[in-house]
């Protein structure tokens, strides 16, 4: 008989070592469903975990690494903080796509300007975007009662049709005849996020994304709004009695999330995207959920879990180039890494028996 018995106290062995269980765990998972589609498992994983740090276009990948991993950090700092405090935004896909609705909207109002403001202003109207989208969930929670989970989610896909309705209608390029999408950003001088540092991929995105990892880092260590956050995640009775404000907790986490997550939309569709078009939607926002938990919720963690995830990422586009993988199988295998670390963490907090032994 196999059953789950509950720690005395939760194992930190377990939880130190679940996100490394989880990776070997999504590469032996992954592998049998790689051979399962004819591919050689070995070399899929090689191409995409090795070649893109060590392979012979290693130099190429490297910048596409900070690409990838700058939305991710920054939109998954963000939820890390809700999550921690029992604020569950799940929808901060739809909080990036109406980011960089706002952002290029308001610099696309002053073209053809080169004024040097444009672009901050795209940047501030990117992280409103984002803001005031996740306080429709926080509001309704508040007023209502209502499940942030179910509101923040079901407005990806309000976001969605307006995205689809800016790239096809009113923020289309009026001089491409016949095609959806707005202007191209990257080709405007005035409203690009250019790459700072040649051949690293950094862009303002990714100054940006250090900044947060570094604000909360120093938020949830040394400021109370952090010691309230904890306590809120991990005694909600507890923090009610000590005078934690939670109305307050709610707009801010809320808030936060959603204009980390406006801000990675804006320095997407100033940058490496280049305009607003209908497959904008990129699902970094559902990425960042299992970043921010493969992170442990830790800022500093995140960042190597934002890294990693990048990883599979740009290593997922080379294996579906060379070896023919499709795009579903890397969506699937990056999915595995969220529900082997869902499955691992039990381990922190139960131990497994098989009759009277103990397993782990």
């Amino acid at each position: 008989m196999i059953r789950l018995e509950r720690r005395p106290t939760p194992s930190r062995v377990w939880a130190a070592a679940s996100p490394l269980v989880a990776v070997a765990l999504t590469m032996v998972a992954g592998g049998l469903m790689f051979a399962a589609l004819g591919k050689d498992p070995f070399e899929a994983i090689r191409t995409i975990f090795w070649d893109p740090v060590f392979g012979e276009f290693a130099w190429y990948f490297r910048g596409q690494l900070l690409v990838k991993a700058a939305p991710l950090i920054l939109i998954a700092v963000g939820l890390a903080m809700g999550f921690r405090a029992g604020i569950w935004n799940i929808g901060a896909e739809g909080q990036y796509i109406v980011g960089a609705i706002c952002g290029a909207a308001a610099g696309l109002a002053f073209y053809p300007s080169e004024s040097w403001l444009i672009f901050p202003l795209m940047v501030i109207a990117g992280a409103l975007g984002g803001f005031l989208w996740a306080m429709i969930p926080a509001l309704l929670k508040l007023r209502f009662g209502t499940n942030e989970i179910l509101v923040s989610l079901m407005l990806v896909y309000v976001a969605e049709n307006l995205l689809a309705s800016a790239a096809v209608n009113w923020l289309r390029n009026p001089d491409a005849v016949g095609f959806p999408g707005s202007r191209n950003l990257g080709r405007w001088e005035a409203a690009s996020n250019p790459e700072l540092i040649a051949g690293t991929g950094a862009h303002w995105g990714v100054v940006a994304a250090v900044i947060a990892v570094i604000f909360a880092q120093i938020m949830m260590t040394r400021h109370l709004m952090g010691f309230q956050i904890r306590l809120a995640g991990a005694a909600p009775r507890a923090a009610r009695f000590g005078g934690v404000n939670t109305a307050r907790l709610v707009i801010f986490c809320l808030g936060l999330s959603g204009m980390l997550a406006g801000l990675a939309g804006l320095f997407e569709v100033a940058g490496p995207a280049g305009q607003i078009s209908i497959d904008f939607a990129s699902g970094y926002g559902f990425t960042a959920i299992i970043v921010a938990f493969l992170g442990r919720l830790n800022p500093l963690g995140i960042v190597a879990a934002g890294l990693l995830m990048a990883l599979t990422y740009v290593g997922g586009e080379a294996a579906a180039a060379n070896l023919g993988l499709p795009g579903a199988a890397i969506s699937a295998f990056q999915g595995m890494l969220l529900f082997f670390l869902l499955a691992v963490d039990v381990l922190s907090n139960f131990r497994v028996r098989v009759g009277r032994g103990v397993v782990a």
